[in-house]
């Protein structure tokens, strides 16, 4: 299958992400197409991003979540592959170009990334054996959702990411279907990206940003093996969890830690909101 800039976009979705946006968008082809979601509707940004890269389109969008986001600008995409990214992925001068060679010896797929360069954190899982079909191309299970190139050929319009997501498990809810679907997963091995991974946002909402993950973390837990599995399943799979929440909430409320206390309570929040089939609704301004 032939992958190049030509008939792929680069989709990466933001939020108060300026000091790390120009790094990612340094780092990719310089004439390959970008859509850039900005979330936090900085028209300033979005006029400098504009008037500095080729071929970048920048929207404005209201925080509806990287799923809700990252749908909005697959469909705004006019080429066969949507490369999703978040914007603290930075790209290794070959990055590109060894994806696209070893395409070519890829009949079909659904998904496809690169290799995270540190190997300590693999941005992939492989639960069942595969047969080897390159030695540079492994078929996985779960790619992490930071790098994924999606063959919009594999999808109907409405069947990429589950919108009732926020934060967390959107990508792995998209590579289950995907599995379901017997479609192909696959890692490319000997093409990398860096991650640094917790810094998509401004370092000073760093807080309000881990109330944010703390509550969505639980929310997406439950919801993520209620869909798949049975309310049941995922009740045993948040239980420890919420009693972990409620039992450390009230352990730091007695001392006096209100830091710690506001992060457990938004894990209890999540754990329940969840529970009662409430929608995935806390935001940060």
């Amino acid at each position: 299958m032939e992958i190049n800039i030509e008939n792929t976009t680069f989709i990466i979705v933001t939020y108060k992400s300026e000091k790390i946006i120009y790094n990612c968008l340094n780092s990719l082809p310089e004439n390959s197409i970008k859509i850039i979601i900005e979330n936090s509707q900085n028209l300033n940004l979005k006029k400098e991003l504009e008037s500095k890269y080729k071929n970048l389109t920048v929207l404005l969008n209201e925080n509806s979540g990287f799923g809700t986001s990252n749908n909005l600008g697959i469909k705004k995409c006019n080429t066969q592959f949507a490369y999703i990214l978040n914007p603290d992925v930075t790209f290794k001068k070959d990055t590109f170009d060894n994806l696209s060679k070893s395409c070519l010896n890829i009949s079909e797929f659904a998904i496809i990334s690169p290799m995270h360069s540190n190997k300590n954190y693999p941005n992939y899982k492989v639960k069942n054996k595969y047969d080897v079909l390159n030695t540079n191309i492994l078929e996985v299970d779960d790619i992490d959702g930071f790098s994924m190139l999606l063959n919009k050929n594999s999808f109907q319009e409405d069947n990429y990411f589950d919108e009732n997501f926020f934060l967390y498990l959107e990508n792995n809810d998209l590579c289950l279907r995907v599995k379901k679907k017997n479609q192909k997963i696959y890692i490319i091995t000997n093409s990398y990206i860096d991650h640094k991974g917790g810094a998509s946002s401004d370092p000073d909402l760093s807080s309000k940003i881990e109330y944010l993950k703390n509550w969505h973390w639980m929310w997406s837990k439950f919801y993520y093996h209620h869909k798949h599995d049975s309310y049941i399943y995922a009740l045993f799979k948040i239980f420890k969890n919420l009693i972990s929440a409620f039992l450390k909430s009230i352990l730091y409320s007695i001392l006096g830690n209100k830091k710690k206390k506001a992060f457990y309570k938004a894990r209890l929040s999540g754990c329940i909101n969840g529970l009662l089939m409430k929608k995935s609704w806390y935001r940060i301004d």
